[in-house]
């Protein structure tokens, strides 16, 4: 049995997945947010943003975004965007600890690659990215955040990510970026596979080492 201790942490981030959102702003280029409170339901991948962010601002007036997911290796570019804003006066709530920033790509050292579906660009450097379309943009329970419904519309994925002759990610192989209660993570080895898995387990997976 655990004796468990009552707590107040100040974030809930236990072990969420990095997101990086292009989207358009109104002069037509682009903005990237980085996020991590993201989760998948079907084809629809649902956002929780800050609603006095660039990001926030952009979908709800033009609802095109790329939803481009890092990996490990890029956990310092992330780091890199965490301070800045693309709004312009800075929002009072971020005036403390943040700055603004125009060209979040040279600043992070990434690269803009067209999409093919909508109008904000892929980042290169991610090895997943999903092309998706807001559907929906409403205050969650609190008036705190906005919660996005994103309608994902086309995936692409790093070669070496997939399984041979599958349309499938290969587990084996790709890592998201874990934010960990405001630590960068990586997954550790593999410890079993879901009944309903479609993508095979190596042995050695399991073995006893």
């Amino acid at each position: 049995m655990i004796e468990h201790i009552a707590i107040t942490p100040s974030v809930l981030y236990f072990g969420t997945p990095v997101a990086l959102l292009t989207t358009e702003n109104a002069d037509g280029s682009a903005n990237i947010t980085p996020m991590s409170s993201a989760w998948a339901l079907g084809e629809v991948v649902v956002l929780g943003l800050a609603p006095t962010g660039q990001g926030a601002r952009n979908l709800t007036a033009r609802p095109e975004l790329v939803i481009n997911l890092p990996g490990p290796a890029q956990w310092a570019a992330v780091e890199r965007l965490a301070p800045l804003t693309g709004a312009d006066p800075v929002p009072e709530p971020k005036r403390d600890r943040f700055r603004y920033e125009p060209d979040k790509f040279a600043a992070a050292g990434f690269r803009p690659e067209p999409a093919e579906l909508v109008r904000p660009p892929r980042l290169a450097e991610c090895p997943i990215q999903l092309e998706a379309r807001a559907a929906a943009v409403r205050s969650d329970a609190g008036g705190d955040f906005l919660i996005i419904e994103a309608k994902v519309l086309r995936v692409h994925c790093a070669p070496e990510l997939i399984v041979p002759g599958t349309q499938h990610v290969d587990p084996a192989r790709w890592s998201p970026l874990i934010y960990n209660f405001r630590h960068y993570f990586g997954l550790g080895p593999q410890l079993g596979h879901s009944f309903r898995s479609e993508t095979p387990t190596s042995t050695s997976v399991l073995s006893p080492s």
